[in-house]
């Protein structure tokens, strides 16, 4: 899509995100997925971005979103959540729809022992281990390298 007008993103968060608050707090802290959505909604106002924000446990749902994202979104923010270090459906969609994606994690992936992630090759970026903040830091990452597709085609 790549317009000069307001910025579109789609947000994605995989299996077991819409438990966060209550989920392992010690681990992945005590801001629940309804915050962490309305945090992205007030920084993206402010940058004249439209989020659409998404959550599921089904990876087939997941793979419908993203192939929904070509000519309607400018970039995805995703967590794919488990599906990281198992889903080439994931990674075949992200190709196949060519928008441009930030991969995100609240944790930090080595930390924990799972340093492979499947999806993550399809991805212009990965931000993880820094909570609720990855969220924010991947909507900064993914609206500054729109801008700069937008200018180097000539948008403004």
């Amino acid at each position: 899509m790549i317009s000069s007008n307001a910025l579109r993103m789609l947000v994605l968060h995989g299996p077991n995100l819409n438990l966060l608050g209550t989920r392992q707090p010690s681990l992945y802290g005590h801001c629940s997925l309804d915050e962490i959505n309305t945090l992205l909604l007030n920084k993206a106002a402010k940058n004249a971005i439209t989020l659409d924000i998404k959550q599921t446990n089904i990876e087939g749902e997941l793979v419908t979103y993203i192939q929904q994202t070509t000519g309607t979104y400018d970039a995805i923010l995703l967590n794919p959540a488990g599906y990281t270090h198992t889903s080439i459906a994931i990674y075949d969609a992200l190709i196949a729809c060519g928008v441009p994606a930030v991969e995100i994690h609240l944790t930090h992936l080595s930390h924990r022992n799972r340093n492979d992630s499947k999806t993550a090759p399809a991805c212009i970026g990965q931000i993880m281990g820094f909570g609720k903040n990855s969220y924010l830091l991947g909507l900064d990452a993914a609206h500054a390298h729109v801008k700069e597709l937008v200018n180097s085609a000539g948008g403004s």
